[in-house]
């Protein structure tokens, strides 16, 4: 029998409230420009539209370089130091760009407020601080924040920009790299048993080992495809309210916002039902496929209004889900070693893929027109929901964590053997020097009195 679902314990909820603090903080200073930028652009010395977009994007670029090293150096140094040096490096970037009068200068404080790749090392820190059968939901409850952070961002960026411009909504988001310092050492706990420090595999290996593994690599090229979509998209979608459907820039929350409260009502009864044996592959390929009905929706009929708001809603509803179920796919598939590593290359496809969308978006749409954008991304989405339809679902495995005693290297490596072949063991990982054994366990069919046989006093 599949045990029942569990609630979040006090210390995860506060752990989840304080990482989703972060991460909201952090994504609002970089999403608050953007529908404010373009304008503002334009009296920068050195000015063209290609160079405008490319300060939007530039970020993705250097998220993407940096989410790897960061994601591995946070197994080995901690995740909290990790996250730390990325929030100051944010911060300086935030107060290069407020002082820019060029956008030359905007995109150099752009892509060094990217270079604070913190992603991977707070979505390690989650999947350490939370028990594997919550977080899929805790990562939901991540998701939701970040979502609100980005439709905050649509809301505030005009209004601030009418009262501080530009440079202060920089400067203001140099302001919340200082509160999400302060939330991630007042609010988050450290973790008492997290990733065995400084005794794994040499990185190469570590690297090899989850970027040739399939079912990650699905997934990486699952968020790449995600975020190159979303950035293209939005780097269209306020010229085509504009344009079509006569909304000024300013009124455009009143489509953002219900829209957006009403997919939101179908994120955790979709995320349930993707938790059902039964129900991942419907509900994982569905919402691609929701988003890919979602783009061609917007290409036949964005010149009306009725058919947007429909197209917006699929893409909601089908990003929300997509947004919130990945992380947890991608903390549930990865080698319990080296989570920090996989959640690294995760993270680089998605800035990578960022990037990708802005420039190829703002290419096309030069190039070919607005519709192009939304053909293209169609097609991209399209291609994503033939590998949805065959991706197989997550291993229901929960994280155990085993007193073995202090051993030498040739007997771990036995006793890593023998705690594998127990029945209902998946993965067993033995540090000699710690005398500590990390377990993929399915505890529907795991023998426990088996597995006590080996365990030691703390």
């Amino acid at each position: 029998m599949r045990p029942r679902a569990r609630p979040l314990t006090p210390l995860e909820r506060r752990s989840v409230a304080g990482l989703a603090g972060i991460f909201a903080t952090r994504l609002l200073g970089l999403f608050l420009i953007l529908p404010v930028f373009a304008l503002y652009a334009e009296g920068l010395s050195g000015y063209t539209p290609f160079l405008a977009g490319l300060a939007l994007g530039v970020y993705g670029l250097t998220q993407a370089f940096l989410q790897i090293p960061f994601g591995m150096l946070s197994d080995r140094l901690g995740r909290k130091p990790v996250i730390a040096v990325g929030l100051l490096l944010f911060a300086v970037g935030s107060a290069i760009a407020a002082l820019a009068d060029s956008i030359a200068g905007v995109i150099v404080g752009r892509a060094l407020q990217g270079a604070g790749a913190i992603s991977a090392a707070v979505v390690a820190l989650v999947a350490d601080l939370t028990r594997e059968e919550v977080r899929t939901k805790a990562m939901a409850i991540i998701g939701i924040t970040v979502g609100a952070s980005f439709l905050g961002s649509l809301l505030l960026g005009p209004a601030l920009d009418s009262v501080i411009g530009v440079p202060g909504i920089f400067w203001l988001t140099a302001g919340l790299a200082g509160v999400g310092l302060a939330v991630l050492f007042g609010t988050v706990p450290t973790p008492t048993a997290g990733p065995p420090a400084g005794s794994r595999r040499p990185v190469r290996a570590e690297f090899l080992l989850v970027l040739r593994d399939p079912a990650l690599l699905r997934l990486d090229i699952g968020i790449f495809v995600l975020h190159a979509v979303l950035t293209a998209t939005f780097v269209v979608l306020p010229m085509t309210l504009v344009r079509y459907a006569g909304l000024p820039g300013e009124r455009h929350w009143s489509v953002y916002l219900p829209l957006m409260l009403a997919s939101v009502v179908f994120l955790f009864p979709l995320i349930a039902a993707g938790e059902r044996p039964r129900g991942f592959r419907p509900v994982f390929a569905g919402s691609v496929l929701a988003l890919a009905l979602a783009q061609g929706a917007l290409y036949l009929g964005h010149s009306e209004l009725p058919y947007l708001l429909a197209a917006l809603f699929l893409f909601f509803t089908g990003f929300n889900v997509l947004e919130a179920s990945l992380p947890s796919l991608i903390s549930r598939t990865a080698p319990s070693t080296a989570k920090g590593a996989a959640i690294g290359i995760y993270s680089t496809f998605q800035f990578f893929g960022a990037f990708v969308g802005g420039a190829a978006a703002g290419w096309m749409h030069g190039r070919f027109g607005l519709a192009s954008v939304y053909a293209g991304a169609g097609a991209l989405l399209a291609v994503w929901f033939l590998v949805a339809v065959f991706t197989p679902p997550p291993a229901r495995l929960t994280t155990r964590t085993l007193q073995v005693g202090r051993r030498a290297p040739a007997e771990a490596r036995d006793l890593a053997s023998r705690l594998a072949a127990i029945p209902g063991v998946a993965e067993a990982t033995v540090i000699a020097d710690e005398g500590v054994a990390y377990l993929k366990v399915d505890d529907t069919a795991l023998d426990d009195a088996a597995l006590e046989r080996y365990s030691t006093p703390a």
